[in-house]
């Protein structure tokens, strides 16, 4: 892409008019790979390092962010010929983005998707320590035990898994709802995590990444993040 004028790229990444950015520079505020600017000068949003009161933002329109409800039974790959669903058909033809992380076949929620490889490296790993929310329905109401061994970790196959927070959503008889925040990703670590405090998960939704919400999405239904929630990803990412 051409090179284009700091305010304009300010504008599109969500920093209100051209006249908006305009007042940005001439306050300081914004800064390009490492240096001060001034009103006039241009960018290349592909390659140039953009900064707002210190804080990197995305002003290249080739980087995609999409928020997706993935269903159950679908296989978290944009194209797998040996699965029985994938999410290529669930998402705009031509947007070329992968997915941040994983859900198991039989998990759904939010699911993230870019093209921007250094937000979704710091998104999925452990040591920038991303919260991701989960819900699950539970074959009863969780005790205090439970929830606390969840919280203190349980000892799996793979080495203990810790709960940042669990909390009881509820239930009665043979239903249950259990709140969960983890950090990590490991494979079915929620399900695994439960079923070795005794409880049996029936279904499994991430409800939150970070800053991002499911919301009111429908399972199948997806939507381009808007700029505020892109900034959001970025500082919760520490970029």
């Amino acid at each position: 892409m051409a090179v284009e004028r700091l305010q304009r790229a300010l504008a599109r990444a969500g920093f209100g008019s051209r006249r908006a950015g305009e007042e940005l520079i001439a306050q300081g505020r914004v800064r390009v790979n490492g240096r001060g600017t001034t009103l006039g000068d241009r960018v290349d949003p592909a390659s140039d390092e953009v900064r707002v009161d210190g804080r990197r933002i995305s002003v290249d329109p080739e980087l995609r962010y999409f928020v997706l409800h993935k269903p159950r039974g679908v296989t978290t790959t944009m194209r797998d010929p040996h699965a029985e669903r994938d999410l290529s058909l669930l998402l705009p033809k031509g947007s070329r983005v992968f997915p941040v992380g994983r859900l198991d076949r039989d998990t759904e929620g939010l699911l993230l998707l870019t093209n921007d490889g250094s937000l979704a490296h710091r998104l999925t790993h452990p040591r920038y320590g991303i919260e991701k929310e989960y819900l699950a329905e539970v074959d009863r109401a969780p005790s205090n035990r439970q929830l606390s061994r969840l919280r203190r970790g349980v000892e799996l196959d793979d080495g203990v898994a810790r709960a940042v927070d669990a909390r009881s959503a509820g239930g009665s008889g043979d239903r249950g709802g259990v709140r969960l925040v983890m950090v990590e990703g490991r494979k079915r670590e929620v399900r695994r995590m439960l079923d070795a405090v005794g409880l049996h998960v029936r279904r499994l939704v991430r409800v939150r990444v970070g800053p991002v919400r499911l919301g009111q999405l429908r399972p199948s239904e997806h939507r381009e993040l808007d700029a505020t929630d892109v900034r959001a990803l970025y500082r919760a990412a520490g970029l």
